[in-house]
């Protein structure tokens, strides 16, 4: 569950309008506004006072701001002109039915996997906004336990680490699958050396070069 401190807590009402009015949007996206989102609202503001930091940082202020969707399965590209439009750093609690996704823009709009609400997971950690945004970040994006133990690598680097795992395991599945349904022997010698090498990248990037 998201248990932020009392102290954080807003749970102020946004209009919707006030987002597709006026920010640079295509026709397309201020559409699904209008088709995929019920209501967006602010949860929580941190701030260096309201959590009694004693640090300051180049990060003044993180927001989280829950969306409730008319349907699951909608545009994420709403999320991603909200977060790219807005000077503040914001963190998405998505929210349809009795499922909750979370969302974070970082360079890319990154989701984790939609869970039941008594299963949402987001903690926070760090004596600086910079650091508490990172783990956010982190907690979201990151789904590889393996690069989650990796204390030494820089939030950019296990990003990039993890787009790289989720491409490998996307060749993975698809060669795995055209291997078995290979007839033809040497084709499927092919697929299966392949099959190897994408296990090689991916085995290298979760627990290093042997």
């Amino acid at each position: 569950m998201i248990n932020f401190p009392q102290s954080t807590v807003v749970h102020r009402r946004l209009p919707k309008e006030a987002f597709y009015k006026h920010l640079p949007l295509t026709a397309a996206v201020k559409a699904k506004f209008v088709s995929d989102v019920d209501r967006i609202q602010v949860e929580n503001t941190l701030t260096k006072d309201n959590l009694n930091l004693g640090k300051e940082s180049e990060i003044k202020e993180i927001l989280l701001l829950s969306i409730t969707l008319k349907k699951q399965d909608f545009d994420g590209k709403i999320v991603e002109a909200i977060a790219r439009q807005n000077p503040h750093k914001l963190v998405f609690l998505l929210v349809y039915e009795d499922q909750r996704q979370l969302a974070v823009y970082h360079s890319k709009l990154y989701r984790s996997a939609w869970v039941q609400e008594k299963d949402l997971d987001l903690v926070l950690q760090g004596s600086t906004l910079n650091e508490i945004w990172d783990d956010l970040v982190r907690q979201i994006a990151i789904s590889s336990e393996a690069l989650l133990k990796e204390e030494n690598q820089s939030i950019e680097d296990q990003l990039r680490n993890q787009d790289e795992i989720n491409r490998l395991n996307k060749l993975i599945e698809k060669t795995e699958a055209a291997a078995w349904k290979e007839q033809q022997p040497k084709k499927r010698f092919e697929l299966y050396t392949r099959l190897q090498d994408y296990k090689r990248q991916m085995e290298e990037i979760t627990h290093g070069k042997a």
